[in-house]
């Protein structure tokens, strides 16, 4: 009579042993390997292309989250995303995390830094312009063109444009060349960085890497305020190369990944047309009338102080001659 009640006893222990056993392991996403294959599955990512994930990191932002940076590449071409992943491995988000009590796009002002840049317009604007451009690129010669025939003759008080040399050279074999050039021309005469601007744009399918000197003297030798001669040199030396390097760690820093990236008081935007644009600047001029969260006169200072070194006055220039 107590046999059968102890085989049943029996199996039930050895059921009850048996089933954690048979259970599939919780995955993880701290885990890399995992994260790696949910990342390929999320995006049906090819084979070729090659994914890093980073180690996990605190979120500052959202408590109880890590920050994991995943860095994708197949040849030239790359793109960086961030996650936040919960402390249990078990929750994945791919979002903006916004504080009620700022800018929602105060992080990236608080990256954007536009001290000794080249800029248009008045200082202390309520709507501060800032460009990320490359000058072999043709949708960031539509839009250098867009800003220069429209931006200053529509908003003469109201905006400050700032332009940076973002050089894509995977892509674009001299564009950090045009990228020195311009810095070396801002050196030497900076309201002359304008007519370089707009020069180089209107040329850029003339333009080749093994001519682009030649080019570049030609022009030089018809303006008036810049010593070709010096010029030459500073293209030479590459004396400004590290000037277009800081750029470029800024643009990386604010996770640009492509040209045109234009900012309007820390909203990012790609390629946009002139009427979609000025409904935004719009919106920003009658915004910060109360906001005063953004723009030059924000008490959000956007520039970097360099104590001691001479400032330079950008004064507004009339837009290019059609």
């Amino acid at each position: 009579m107590f046999r059968p009640l102890f085989v049943s006893l029996a199996a039930a222990f050895l059921f009850a042993a048996a089933g954690p056993a048979q259970n599939t392991p919780k995955k993880s996403a701290l885990d890399k390997a995992t994260f790696e294959a949910y990342v390929r599955h999320l995006f049906v990512l090819d084979p070729r292309v090659t994914v890093q994930v980073a180690d996990p990191k605190p979120s500052t932002e959202l408590p109880g989250f890590n920050d994991v940076a995943v860095h994708i590449s197949m040849g030239n071409q790359s793109q960086d995303l961030k996650f936040l992943v919960s402390r249990d491995g078990q929750k994945i988000l791919q979002a903006n995390i916004y504080d009620v009590n700022n800018n929602p796009f105060k992080k990236d002002l608080d990256k954007l830094k536009t001290d000794l840049e080249p800029s248009l317009g008045t200082p202390g604007a309520p709507v501060v312009l800032v460009e990320f451009s490359d000058f072999q690129c043709p949708y960031c010669k539509e839009e250098g063109s867009m800003l220069r025939q429209n931006l200053i003759s529509a908003y003469p008080t109201q905006v400050r444009l700032y332009f940076k040399t973002f050089p894509l050279e995977q892509l674009h074999n001299w564009a950090r060349a045009g990228a020195i050039a311009a810095r070396c021309v801002y050196r030497q005469k900076p309201d002359a960085f304008w007519n370089f601007h707009d020069w180089i744009f209107a040329h850029q399918t003339e333009i080749g890497s093994e001519t682009f000197k030649n080019q570049v003297m030609d022009w030089a030798k018809g303006q008036k305020d810049i010593d070709a001669l010096q010029l030459g040199q500073c293209i030479d030396t590459k004396a400004t190369d590290a000037e277009v390097q800081r750029d470029l760690d800024q643009g990386k820093a604010l996770e640009v990944s492509g040209t045109p990236t234009l900012f309007v008081n820390g909203r990012r935007l790609s390629t946009i047309d002139w009427p979609n644009l000025r409904n935004i600047i719009d919106y920003e001029v009658e915004y910060q009338k109360t906001a005063k969260n953004a723009g030059e006169d924000c008490g959000c200072e956007l520039k970097l102080p360099l104590p001691g070194s001479p400032q330079i006055q950008n004064t507004p220039l009339a837009p290019p001659k059609k």
